[in-house]
């Protein structure tokens, strides 16, 4: 038998709103709706030779003066600052989705590397670090002789 409840227009209204919110999260993930003022983070490529292991970000638009790279211990860290550019006399803006502020990236280096030798270069909007493995970490071929 069914029982008859009284309709409540609001609750359904709102568990429609969060139904609505779960799906919008789930196509585009949480960031993508409610992107922070001000704070961004650059995405990174992280891969290995049998030399080096190689990092790159993507910093588009960025000078190259406001990026810094530091290698403590195991750990790489890239910050800067993009900064906001000057606004033209007599443009209004309809829609402004640039990101820029202040980032900060770590990445922990999976093998230990010779920090002297490290190479960092930034060209159309990609910074590339790469990082030489030190010499007893680097797999050596060793022959086979016989007998």
């Amino acid at each position: 038998m069914f029982e008859i409840a009284p309709w409540k227009p609001m609750r359904e209204l709102s568990t429609l709103r969060k139904e609505m919110d779960r799906l919008w999260e789930d196509f585009f993930g949480e960031k993508a709706l409610l992107p922070s003022e001000g704070a961004w983070t650059p995405a990174v490529d992280v891969s290995e030779t049998k030399d080096s292991i190689i990092v790159k970000a993507e910093l588009p638009g960025m000078d190259p003066k406001d990026i810094e790279v530091t290698l403590s211990g195991d750990m790489l860290v890239i910050r800067g600052e993009k900064k906001e550019q000057k606004e033209e006399k007599g443009e209004n803006f309809h829609r402004i989705e640039t990101r820029r502020g202040s980032f900060s990236r770590a990445i922990r280096v999976p093998v230990p590397v010779s920090s002297d030798k490290i190479d960092a270069k930034y060209e159309k909007g990609i910074l590339k670090v790469v990082l030489p493995k030190k010499e007893e970490v680097k797999a050596k071929q060793i022959e086979i002789k016989t007998a």
